[in-house]
């Protein structure tokens, strides 16, 4: 397989950071001197980045990052790719790095679940007596997820205790296991599961599904579909052994991995859609978004309201017909 010429990275670590904005605000010119494009935010807790450069620039970086005592053990996920993922450079301050919505946060370094290896993951949620909880955005869990796993009915993550506890009863007498994109999630989710007596045990994928991705022994096995980044590229495979697509297309419920947003930026909500059907549906998730004050999807193709009103029409009688 040929090497590609840019290489995309993804990391964390909590550590205590003294000063985040000044942290923030000289790693932006060193990532910039660098010449690489991304987002990273700096807190008071830790780091929590993905950045995309060439192969020189992520040695560069990855080596200046291993020469800073706080983070020379960080674990790094690398995918390659055909260029830049990102379209700028941003490294902000914040006062956390992952914002779970308690009252009384949870420091992964104090109290956090179970590391366990892909293999490790593997064999264990196979059990039947473990349950597996997806830490992820819904969106996320619908373009792919592990097979089983419960799909919480969230939009953000700050909304996961919350769920949780309206449920605690259907997890009580099992294991737990969790995982999210890159591990970050699951170290204060686990921690908050623990702390509040979640399950007979708590145990986290230790790098995430990137990291499980390319592990030679399980070779993403057990993963449908793929994993949604936060990035240009959306998605990502991680099954090597076999592809099943669970995604759906939002407007026909056809098999589906490509995700778009609402051309009204007022919504801006992603939809997975297939191209075939993007124009069609006006890239638009609804009627009230296709007649919006600004959508993107009329304003590429020039279309005046009254051939916004005929294509409206023409939606509602393919859906009047499928009913």
């Amino acid at each position: 397989m040929t090497q590609k010429d840019y290489r995309v990275l993804l990391y964390y670590k909590y550590i205590t950071i003294e000063d985040p904005e000044a942290f923030a605000e000289e790693h932006l010119a060193l990532c910039k001197e660098i010449g690489l494009l991304g987002r990273i935010l700096v807190g008071y807790e830790g780091i929590n980045g993905t950045v995309s450069g060439t192969i020189e620039q992520t040695d560069a970086y990855m080596n200046h990052m291993k020469a800073d005592a706080r983070f020379s053990d960080m674990m790094w996920k690398i995918d390659e790719t055909e260029g830049h993922t990102f379209r700028k450079m941003h490294v902000r301050p914040r006062r956390e790095i992952v914002h779970l919505g308690l009252e009384q946060d949870i420091n992964p370094l104090e109290i956090t679940g179970d590391y366990l290896t892909p293999k490790e993951f593997m064999e264990q949620m196979q059990d039947d007596n473990t349950v597996v909880i997806d830490a992820r955005n819904d969106y996320e869990y619908d373009l792919g997820h592990f097979r089983g796993a419960v799909r919480p009915d969230i939009e953000n993550f700050r909304d996961l205790p919350a769920w949780m506890e309206a449920h605690k009863e259907d997890f009580a007498d099992k294991k737990i296991l969790t995982y999210c994109t890159g591990g970050i999630r699951c170290e204060k989710f686990s921690g908050w599961l623990k702390r509040e007596g979640y399950g007979k045990s708590v145990g986290q994928l230790h790098g995430g599904i990137a990291t499980y991705a390319k592990d030679p022994e399980v070779k993403g096995q057990l993963w449908d579909g793929q994993m949604f980044v936060f990035d240009r590229r959306r998605s990502v495979p991680i099954n090597q052994v076999e592809h099943v697509i669970v995604g759906k297309d939002y407007f026909t419920g056809e098999p589906s991995e490509r995700y778009t947003n609402c051309a009204n930026p007022a919504c801006h909500k992603l939809m997975l859609c297939e191209e075939k059907h993007e124009a069609f549906y006006m890239r638009s998730c609804s009627d009230d978004c296709r007649r919006a004050e600004r959508n993107f999807f009329v304003e590429e193709n020039g279309w005046t309201k009254e051939q916004v009103e005929e294509q409206i029409a023409k939606i509602a009688e393919v859906q009047q017909s499928n009913c």
